[in-house]
């Protein structure tokens, strides 16, 4: 998912810099707003998967504390370690996410524009 993410907003990021003719940018808009809905949508599972880890996270380490159980706290611990990926991953796609909000204004304006030259 990082490289596509990456890749795409990329991709978007050329075409608004080169601005190549013949390019329809009404086609270009509705692909982005798909392409920004699936992004969404990925961010959103992420987000409710790294809410679950926390939280597991954080019982595991009460349970640990209260019953002091050494396999509670290897549990907290592998848990912990598995918290920062998605917090690192979520973050990601929250960062290009907000980009492509941007890429999304910057093509909106370039239609408007085109429109009204009409």
């Amino acid at each position: 998912m990082r490289k596509r993410i990456l890749a795409y907003r990329k991709r978007i990021d050329a075409l608004l810099q080169n601005m190549p003719d013949g390019i329809n940018w009404s086609d270009v808009l509705g692909e982005h707003l798909q392409q920004i809905a699936f992004f969404q949508h990925e961010r959103l599972v992420h987000l409710i998967v790294t809410m679950t880890v926390a939280i597991l996270t954080l019982l595991s380490l009460g349970i640990a504390l209260v019953t002091q159980i050494m396999t509670m706290l290897i549990m907290t611990g592998v848990l912990a370690l598995l918290f920062v990926p998605y917090i690192l991953h979520y973050y990601l796609l929250e960062n290009e996410v907000q980009k492509m909000y941007t890429q999304y204004d910057r093509v909106l304006e370039i239609v408007r524009n085109d429109r009204t030259d009409i």
